[in-house]
């Protein structure tokens, strides 16, 4: 299906999203995304926040709950999207991103049936090594992402932090596997850093052909895409800051051995039994 075939889908934009793990290329695909002049796409977006608002105003034990109808509930969420999102020239496609949206997929094909969710991942253990690096880059700052000295005090309290379940690696893993081995799975793509940043081109092909939208000719030696100051509030200077070739950068890690096994060992979607998902995976894996 190309975007030929989607101008009857009534007004407003046709929504995809953008997910999956940190420090595995998110805003590097927001940012190729949005050289194309028909899609709007960039870094994690307040609407997840909202949506997530909205939920609770509308549950059960909440004061507005029990008279707020289901469809009610349909088409206030519905126009939080297009609230956001629809302005004077608004884009057809539209990718936002948030890695809360793997755990919301039977909501989000609710509200809108043709949408598809693309998860960026990465070998765990690199996630954690390039969140690592960022703290390690000044040693000035205390970032956000620790809530105390007892999580920041070293290179194994600060990891197992970010891995636990509500923390930023660990909630993004785990609503990942819930979204690659749920019911909706076959909405998904999931995409390797490795990959996207070793054959831009090809991987790119592939996401086109997955949203049903026509080939667009990008850019892959000037990629811009930078946040200083949203990044520089978290304490976390260049966390999305895009480097202008796509390319990858081979390095040594900077965890300790036994650190870095542990968390090589978690990258699921290598396994393609049990689920229904759609996976760019690197040869061999």
């Amino acid at each position: 299906m190309h975007n030929d075939d989607l101008r009857d889908r009534g007004p407003g934009p046709r929504f995809h999203f953008i997910s999956g793990l940190p420090r595995s290329g998110s805003t590097l695909l927001a940012a190729l995304l949005q050289q194309n002049p028909r899609f709007r796409a960039g870094m994690t977006s307040p609407v997840g926040t909202l949506f997530s608002t909205l939920l609770n105003q509308f549950g059960a034990g909440s004061e507005f709950g029990p008279v707020i109808t289901k469809e009610q509930r349909r088409r206030l969420l519905r126009g939080l999207f297009h609230a956001y999102y629809d302005e004077p020239s608004p884009h057809p496609v539209v990718f936002d991103t948030n890695r809360l949206w793997c755990a919301k997929l039977p909501a989000l094909l609710d509200l809108f049936p043709d949408t598809r969710v693309i998860a960026c991942v990465r070998n765990v253990a690199w996630v954690m090594d390039s969140l690592e690096r960022l703290v390690r880059a000044d040693p000035f700052e205390n970032t956000k992402l620790f809530g105390d000295e007892t999580e920041r005090n070293s290179v194994y309290s600060r990891v197992d932090t970010l891995a636990q379940r509500n923390r930023l690696v660990g909630f993004a893993w785990s609503a990942l596997k819930e979204a690659y081995y749920g019911e909706h799975a076959a909405s998904l793509l999931v995409i390797d850093y490795e990959l996207l940043a070793q054959s831009p081109d090809k991987v790119m092909r592939l996401v086109y052909e997955f949203i049903g939208e026509r080939w667009f000719a990008h850019d892959f030696q000037q990629v811009a895409y930078d946040a200083p100051e949203f990044d520089q509030a978290l304490g976390l200077a260049g966390l999305h800051k895009v480097r202008p070739k796509v390319g990858l950068q081979e390095r040594r890690t900077v965890l300790p051995p036994d650190l870095f096994e542990k968390y090589a060992a978690l990258s699921f979607w290598q396994d393609g039994s049990g689920s229904a998902a759609n996976v760019i995976r690197i040869k061999g894996a």
